[in-house]
């Protein structure tokens, strides 16, 4: 079992910045990528960055040249979220999972509680 923990996130202005933090523990050996993705209300859970043990990472295309993952140490991976949105306002979760996962939320093996980003207008 893969335990993930986020942390990082809460109220911020348009235009402004937040890093959300996962932390892993458990069989983290285990697992290929990990992975960010983010809930609105009444919304589907949607893909939003993942990034591999050799550093290889993708960008949904509503982040891409705004958000970036990264990799702290073996046990932490971050998302650094610069010119948020209001749009980007939501539950931010993060996933872990073994070989051959997609965008789709239901071939991550491992997930966190979520933590909530709000941006204000």
């Amino acid at each position: 079992q893969v335990q993930l923990v986020e942390s990082g996130g809460g109220l911020v202005q348009v235009g402004g910045s937040l890093r959300l933090s996962c932390a892993a523990s458990g069989r983290i050996f285990s697992t290929a990528g990990t992975g960010w993705f983010r809930q609105g209300q009444g919304k589907e859970r949607e893909f939003v960055a993942d990034i591999t043990w050799s550093g290889s990472t993708t960008y949904s295309d509503s982040v891409k040249g705004r958000f970036t993952i990264s990799r702290g140490n073996a046990n932490t991976v971050y998302l650094q979220m610069n010119s948020l949105k209001p749009e980007d306002t939501a539950i931010y979760y993060c996933a872990a999972t073994g070989t051959g996962w997609s965008k789709d939320p239901s071939s991550w093996t491992y997930w966190g509680q979520g933590t909530q980003v709000t941006v204000s207008s």
